[in-house]
Parts: structure tokens; C-alpha cells; sequence
């Protein structure tokens, strides 16, 4: 368990909290999920409980099954919508451990023979590429 307080003034919560816009995907009453802004590759998401938690660390554990279970559903799902051929998932606690934004949050990334993901440089993303991404991935998970 970690001794650092959660601040709700990150970007995740702010997220939840409609402060700042996103390209929601999913949303149940435990977890969101949407496009991350400065993907690494095509279809590059992100699944955040919205129970507040700092990382892996200290997040309660009903909220972390509950986040699981969406990082699966939300896994196949972007498998389909990309035709990929597999599926990176990326979860970092801690400065340390690469963590930036302190609310726990799981990347899903699909993943093509052959093909490395796109150095994270810091570039926002096109938000109509987000926003079509985003609804290819909503259209795979009405499919389940």
C-alpha cells in the first residue's frame, strides 16, 4: 500500500467528473473507458475505476475486479474492431515504475505481427481519428 495521498485534481478524475472532454468507449457503474489522446497505436485505450484509487497499490479490491473485468471486455473488443493480431496490456505504479497520471488506469493497446508501437512523444492525436476509433470499438462491443 502506498502512503501518497490520491489527488483528485489529475486528469482521470477530472475526466469522470466531465471537466475535461474524452472519447468515452465504455462506462458501467464501476469503471470508464476511452480513447488515450496520445495513442501508441491505433485503437490505443484506457480503462480507469471510478472509484478514486492512485495505482495497483492502494485501489480497493472489488474496484480492481471490477476494472478487470472491463480491461477483458474491452480487450476483445478492440481486437475485433482492429483485426489485431494481439493485445498489450500496460498498467505502471509509481514514478519509479513509469506511473505519470495518478489515478489507476490499464492501457490496452492492439497489436499487429510485425508492427512496433509509436514512441510516446508527448503529441496529442487527431480527435477525429480518436472520435472514429472510438466509435469502432463501441460498434465491436454491442457485438458481445
Amino acid at each position: 500500500m502506498t502512503n501518497k495521498p490520491y489527488d483528485d485534481g489529475n486528469i482521470f478524475a477530472k475526466i469522470l467528473r466531465g471537466e475535461v472532454p474524452s472519447h468515452k468507449i465504455y462506462e458501467d457503474a464501476e469503471t470508464f473507458a476511452f480513447m488515450d489522446i496520445m495513442p501508441r497505436g491505433d485503437g490505443h485505450c484506457l480503462v480507469i475505476p471510478k472509484k478514486p484509487a492512485r495505482n495497483i497499490l492502494d485501489v480497493d479490491p472489488d474496484s480492481l475486479r471490477a476494472v478487470m473485468i472491463t480491461v477483458q471486455k474491452l480487450s476483445r473488443a478492440v481486437m475485433k474492431a482492429f483485426n489485431a493480431d494481439g493485445v498489450t496490456i500496460q498498467q505502471f505504479n509509481e514514478p519509479a515504475g513509469g506511473q505519470v497520471v495518478f489515478h489507476l488506469h490499464f492501457h490496452i493497446l492492439p497489436r499487429f505481427e510485425g508492427v512496433q508501437l509509436r514512441p510516446h512523444t508527448g503529441e496529442m492525436a487527431d480527435q477525429a481519428v480518436l472520435a472514429a476509433n472510438a466509435e469502432k470499438i463501441r460498434k465491436a462491443l454491442a457485438e458481445f
